[in-house]
């Protein structure tokens, strides 16, 4: 069962009076769509799945996420959703370490000409709510996923799988300290 945290409903958000919490809105549309066959992988019910606080705990979206996860694995292209409305989608990138791979799960291996970056997650889906990125979910081939949310998700959402968060703190915590810098007026120093 993933870990879940809570974060602090803004000041701000409760003197406006916003709407329910997104994670409520997903579970209700799904629910509502949840019996309605389909022969593709239903784009929509993907991005609801991928835009929720865990999708692993939500048994309407566990078959839709493992066929996903099946298909980019085979190469298939990314479902779409012609409903989601504008600044709503999600798309799918390969991972490339270093440069699109969170640090905490890169592995340097180092060879005799230089070193060389592996990234534990084949790919990322990135889901962009009202235009901006909410969340993205690492996907490997052998099925693992875990999800990286923003803070406006975070503070939206209430509460979160926070695998992802867990994962960096560890791996922070775990780097060697940086050396201190020398005083500005050190002449020589270090020589």
């Amino acid at each position: 069962m993933p870990t879940v945290r809570n974060a602090a409903a803004s000041p701000k958000r409760i003197a406006d009076g916003m709407r329910a919490p997104i994670g409520a809105f997903l579970v209700a549309a799904m629910l509502s769509t949840a019996t309605v066959p389909a022969m593709a992988l239903d784009g929509c019910l993907v991005l609801l799945c991928l835009a929720a606080p865990s999708w692993r705990a939500i048994p309407q979206c566990v078959p839709p996420i493992r066929q996903l996860l099946r298909d980019l694995a085979l190469g298939r292209a990314f479902p779409t959703c012609g409903m989601s409305g504008a600044g709503n989608t999600a798309s799918h990138h390969w991972s490339s370490a270093p440069g699109f791979c969170p640090p905490q799960y890169i592995t340097v291996i180092e060879a005799e000409s230089a070193p060389s970056y592996l990234c534990q997650y084949d790919g990322a889906v990135s889901v962009e709510i009202d235009g901006a990125l909410w969340a993205r979910t690492w996907w490997s081939m052998r099925g693992d996923t875990v999800t990286e949310f923003t803070d406006v998700a975070k503070v939206t959402l209430g509460n979160w799988d926070t695998r992802f968060d867990d994962d960096y703190d560890a791996w922070l915590a775990a780097q060697p300290p940086s050396p201190p810098e020398p005083p500005p007026d050190c002449q020589g120093c270090g020589a």
